[in-house]
């Protein structure tokens, strides 16, 4: 047994030099993977993950696809995969691609091709709202017979549009409803616990504007370009790439048969027919010449015919502009009772300057007396001293003048308008 498991080890180990010397992975017959250090190296990035496809008639599927196939299958860069990721933060934004628009808002983050809408199987309240609201509507229509006039991605994209704003007009509405009585409460009693809870709340109203910010953007950016709608036109182009498709395959067919050399019996044989067959192929060549401007002319078209989704973004653009609308209330609300914090603030360190200019004069005064009360306290010989109403008069005529000194300086600050009148 012992040596077995010595050969056993050499070869594996002489397998190991000799993959790293070729540059191989190595591949241990009879041995599992599991908790083996190069087991998972050749697995990296091709690991599958749960996706949810909604078709066009509102039907549900759960899918298991890897990274590559959602690139072939959508023709997507890798990077526009990385917004659907959920591990990683990215801000809203709408991309319209060649066969897909990748729709990465709040935290529906879904591809959207002509046929169906790919999303991942995610547990979150608003994922689970849109696919079951989606299928519905789908559904319904489906059932009643309802031509809509709008194209299946821009339906799925106006459900994405119309969950988010109502998603973010959610949770400022919330913001608000905690917002004005801790403000309230604020201005009454100016204290560090409601402070604390005021910062807090500022810094969740800073959160929320960016976000809605970044949608209103988004939805912006796409209005002010005709291209980026123009090629959000999925169904269209599919059924224009359709109709192209089958024309050329007409144009093939009627190639292979002329070619084929097959000519009626009856014809006669001609010296110009060479002539005839160089005339035929400047001819297809012309009308496929002809074909290709017409399919530019088409997507030109399509260009200048965007209304239809320009009308549903600005609905929503509304929307959002009345949310952030909100969000500058409020903010200049907070920014209301900050100035009014700061005025009640210095109105109370005015009021303390004043008692501390009262109270330097008093002081001032007090130390005038005391000035006298040191003079009489030397070991001086005089007369006063052997005069006990003499020295009342002292004291009585150093109060009554430290009071007037006193009173005079009250005077001076008033004159100066240190005091309010």
């Amino acid at each position: 047994m012992g040596e077995q498991m010595d050969l056993f080890a050499t070869s594996n180990l002489q397998d190991f030099i000799s993959s790293q010397k070729i540059g191989k992975a190595v591949n241990f017959e009879g041995q599992s993977n599991r908790g083996h250090p190069f087991s998972g190296l050749k697995k990296r990035g091709q690991s599958s993950r749960s996706w949810v496809k909604i078709d066009q008639n509102g039907n549900l599927t759960v899918l298991e696809l890897d990274k590559a196939t959602i690139m072939k299958r959508c023709s997507l860069p890798s990077r526009d995969l990385r917004l659907l990721d959920p591990l990683f933060i990215y801000p809203s934004s709408i991309l319209g691609r060649e066969r897909a628009i990748v729709v990465s808002l709040e935290k529906i983050r879904c591809i959207i091709t002509a046929e169906e809408v790919i999303l991942m199987n995610a547990r979150d309240a608003s994922v689970v709202q849109y696919q079951s609201e989606l299928c519905k509507r789908l559904q319904s229509n489906q059932n009643l017979n309802l031509k809509d006039d709008l194209p299946f991605e821009f339906k799925a994209l106006e459900l994405v549009l119309e969950l988010s704003c109502l998603s973010l007009d959610a949770q400022v509405n919330e913001l608000e409803m905690e917002v004005y009585p801790v403000l309230d409460e604020l201005a009454t009693n100016i204290s560090t616990l409601n402070l604390e809870h005021v910062r807090r709340l500022k810094g969740r109203l800073l959160t929320l504007t960016q976000k809605v910010q970044k949608v209103c953007d988004e939805i912006e950016h796409l209005m002010d370009d005709d291209d980026d709608m123009a090629e959000m036109y999925l169904t269209e182009k599919k059924e224009r790439a359709e109709a192209h498709g089958s024309g050329e395959l007409e144009d093939n067919i009627d190639e292979e048969v002329e070619s084929s050399g097959i000519v009626s019996k009856s014809a006669p044989v001609s010296p110009v027919g060479s002539t005839s067959g160089n005339f035929g192929k400047l001819q297809r060549a012309f009308s496929s010449i002809v074909g290709s401007h017409r399919s530019l002319l088409s997507s030109s078209s399509i260009g200048e015919n965007i209304d239809q989704l320009e009308m549903l973004l600005e609905a929503y653009f509304v929307v959002v502009d009345n949310t952030l609308s909100k969000l500058s209330s409020l903010k200049e609300y907070i920014d209301d009772t900050e100035d009014l914090i700061n005025i009640k603030l210095g109105n109370v360190q005015n009021q303390l300057i004043q008692f501390q200019l009262l109270l330097t004069a008093a002081t001032f005064v007090a130390a005038i007396f005391a000035a006298v009360t040191a003079v009489f306290g030397m070991n001086l010989q005089d007369s006063v001293f052997q005069n006990p109403v003499m020295f009342q008069w002292v004291l009585l005529i150093t109060g009554i003048a430290c009071g007037f000194l006193y009173f005079g300086f009250v005077l001076y600050f008033k004159h100066k308008k240190v005091f309010p009148l």
